[in-house]
């Protein structure tokens, strides 16, 4: 295995962001390359007795979880998996997440991260770019009948089952395929389903497989822009691992062994993969699980299990700040609150931060970047900044007209990040990752600039990316959705902005000539090619919309009349 750790390499000049670095904090920080299963292994090691995952009062040790997913792993290979081969993960949060994931890994084989959200159309893609032939899904019917549908259109052939009542304490899994029997999938008993429970029906001894950290890829994580279909970011075993060490690097006053996560972030994101799931397991800390965010239930559980760490997105924490009950509620157990996904209002850190007493501070990444590239730091975090570049890291500020040349301190150019979480590319798209991580930099579309002491502000996005409520909305996308109704001449998608989810997307749309068409017959045609996250919830429609000198259709003139509105209102 190549030795791919991050090492000081003798004297330099201090970077600008260093002076700025919590106490205790070093740039300059060995990062070994290590493999996620040796992670987990060495976490069940020290933490065998300890709590690991407490999933809505069902309670795993760390032995248990490492017992688990070794079964998983070996079940897998008796399968026939082969080393690199792709298995996704079709789940909410669930004690599966966590043993699933660390069980393809074990058994030598990639994870590709799906969002149960999705369309049917996004799915297929990303089932035949990827390769992913076994898909691991829950027996519910919201997400297995979507996937079940799979077979037969793309190259998908197995179907792990997982059931929700194993998941469950008693005796909740005794009555919920009772209660819960209509939300309960028929499984068909074919060779192309395999239940968990016959899978892990083994010693729980898999065969040894030679992983090389810094060059075999762990995960698929699928990412999009403004053109083209989603791509698949190569995340390797040393991405994520050294990622995850340079937060629990720059979150140091955590204890190992005593911290509790709450994880309502899906683990199908990058941002709660690292920064709850492996987070957590590097520090032998419980994670506190849940399938989804309901504030309700958001609430009760923070007032009853105290979580130390609490990781989310904006539009959660405005939800909290706006719970009708909230002083009805103890938040102070929260010792650490980092967001990410979208861009935190001043007003929400601060509001929050009232009510918890704990600092709230924000960061930045990308899925190429496994995801953390900066933080702001807990003893001196600077609101409406992104923070400073993690240990390991270096941020760059480059000329928008050449893309090489890097700017002084104070000019806005793009955000370049180089570092041991860079992505090794895209997946079969080598123009693509050609392009991003041009400069041997991995260029962000972000523009951004430092200030005096070295903390990073954007301040425009060159992609048009629309970020909401923490998740990744790409406007070709639904366009390419609304474009399909026969009613529709033509249409631009964007992101607004919302007080409560950051952004939100709004389509404007040009009727073809001699349609009656509404904002309702436009929802009800898309409710089965988006998801809820990307539909659109503002519609305008116009006689005409803007264009270009040369005829195209033109997203920044109608920021530039939203913006110019926005002025006049303000």
């Amino acid at each position: 295995m190549a030795d791919a750790a991050v090492k000081p390499q003798g004297q330099r000049e201090p970077f600008i962001w260093e002076k700025s670095y919590p106490p205790d904090v070093s740039w300059d920080i060995d990062l070994p390359a290590q493999s996620l299963p040796a992670m987990l292994d060495n976490a069940v090691a020290r933490f065998a007795s300890r709590p690991c995952i407490d999933f809505l009062d069902k309670k795993y040790t760390y032995a248990e979880v490492g017992a688990l997913v070794d079964r998983f792993a070996a079940g897998l290979q008796k399968l026939g998996l082969k080393k690199g081969q792709k298995v996704g993960l079709f789940l909410p949060n669930t004690p599966y997440s966590v043993i699933c994931y660390f069980g393809i890994l074990k058994a030598g084989g990639t994870v590709v991260n799906y969002n149960p959200l999705y369309a049917e159309r996004e799915i297929v893609h990303m089932i035949n770019d990827s390769e992913t032939d076994w898909i691991v899904s829950l027996d519910l019917k919201v997400t297995y009948d979507k996937l079940a549908r799979m077979f037969g259109q793309t190259r998908l052939q197995k179907i792990i089952v997982v059931p929700m009542a194993g998941v469950l304490p008693f005796p909740k899994n005794w009555l919920f395929p009772l209660a819960k029997r209509k939300e309960i999938a028929t499984i068909p008993s074919d060779d192309k389903h395999v239940w968990f429970k016959d899978l892990i029906a083994n010693d729980g001894r898999p065969a040894p497989v030679a992983i090389d950290a810094v060059n075999d890829v762990a995960v698929l994580q699928y990412t999009g822009g403004t053109t083209g279909a989603p791509k698949g970011a190569m995340l390797t075993h040393f991405n994520i691992t050294a990622n995850t060490r340079q937060a629990v690097t720059w979150f140091h006053e955590a204890v190992d062994g005593e911290e509790r996560m709450l994880g309502v972030l899906p683990f199908f994101h990058v941002f709660a993969m690292t920064c709850v799931m492996n987070l957590s397991l590097m520090k032998g800390g419980e994670m506190i699980l849940l399938p989804r965010f309901e504030l309700d239930q958001v609430m009760q559980v923070i007032d009853k299990k105290k979580p130390t760490q609490f990781p989310a997105v904006p539009t959660i924490y405005t939800a909290i700040n706006n719970h009708k009950d909230v002083a009805k509620y103890d938040l102070s157990s929260i010792k650490l609150c980092n967001s990410g996904g979208a861009p935190l209002p001043v007003e929400v850190k601060a509001q929050f931060e009232e009510l918890s007493g704990c600092k709230l501070v924000e960061g930045y990444g990308l899925s190429e970047s496994s995801p953390i590239a900066t933080i702001n730091p807990p003893h001196a975090n600077r609101a409406g900044s992104i923070g400073l570049p993690v240990p390991g890291t270096q941020i760059r500020i480059i000329s928008l007209e050449d893309r090489k040349t890097e700017l002084p301190h104070g000019e806005r150019g793009e955000i370049c990040i180089i570092g041991p979480q860079v992505m090794k590319g895209y997946w079969n798209k080598a123009e693509a990752t050609a392009e991003t991580l041009d400069g041997g930099m991995l260029h962000t579309g972000d523009v951004g600039y430092f200030d005096d002491d070295g903390y990073i502000f954007i301040v425009d996005r060159i992609k048009d990316m629309i970020l909401a409520g923490g998740y990744n909305v790409y406007p070709r996308n639904v366009e390419e959705a609304i474009y399909q109704h026969p009613g529709v001449a033509e249409c631009i998608v964007l992101g607004v902005p919302d007080p409560y989810r950051g952004q939100t997307v709004k389509a404007y749309i040009k009727k073809r000539e001699g349609q009656d068409l509404t904002k309702e017959d436009i929802k009800a045609f898309l409710e089965d090619k988006l998801s809820t996250i990307e539909q659109p919830k503002l519609y305008e429609f116009r006689d005409e919309l803007p264009k270009t000198m040369i005829g195209k259709l033109s997203r920044k003139a109608l920021l530039d009349e939203l913006e110019a509105n926005s002025k006049k209102t303000g």
